[in-house]
C-alpha cells in the first residue's frame, strides 16, 4: 500500500503553566502518538498545536524540536476562550505520511484531555 497524508489528533493537559510541565506533556503525547501509530520523524509533514488562554509559558513546538523533529512544519496558536472549556489543554493536528487507513489510526488522548473524546480512547 502507498503512503497517504493523514491526519491525527491528541490532546493533554498540565498541572500548571510551566515550560518543564509544557515541555513534559507535550514529549510524552507526541512520543505516544508516534508509538501508537508507527511513525517517525520523517513522516511528519507538519503539526498545529494549540494551548487554551492559561498556558503562556512556553511554545508546545519547543518540546517537539528536542524530539527530533527538527525539519517539521511547526506552528502553535491559542484555543479560542470558550467559557467552561478545559483549562491548561494542548491539543495537537498532526500531519503525517502513513500506509494505515484512516480507520485504524489511534488519536491520542492523555490526562484530563481524556474527557474531550471519550469516543475515541482506545486504551
Amino acid at each position: 500500500m502507498e503512503k497517504s497524508l493523514r491526519a491525527l489528533r491528541g490532546a493533554t493537559t498540565v498541572g500548571e503553566d510551566t515550560p518543564e510541565s509544557i515541555a513534559a506533556a507535550t514529549r510524552e503525547l507526541l512520543t505516544e502518538l508516534a508509538a501508537r501509530n508507527g511513525f517517525e520523524a520523517s513522516d511528519i509533514v507538519s503539526a498545529i498545536f494549540t494551548v487554551t488562554p492559561d498556558l503562556r509559558s512556553d511554545f508546545p513546538a519547543r518540546a517537539a524540536r528536542s524530539l527530533g523533529w527538527e525539519d517539521v512544519s511547526l506552528l502553535c496558536t491559542t484555543e479560542i476562550p470558550v467559557p467552561h472549556a478545559l483549562a491548561r489543554c494542548i491539543r495537537v493536528l498532526l500531519y503525517v505520511e502513513t500506509r494505515r487507513p484512516r480507520a485504524e489510526l489511534k488519536h491520542v488522548y492523555l490526562r484530563g484531555a481524556r474527557a474531550l473524546r471519550p469516543d475515541l480512547l482506545t486504551d
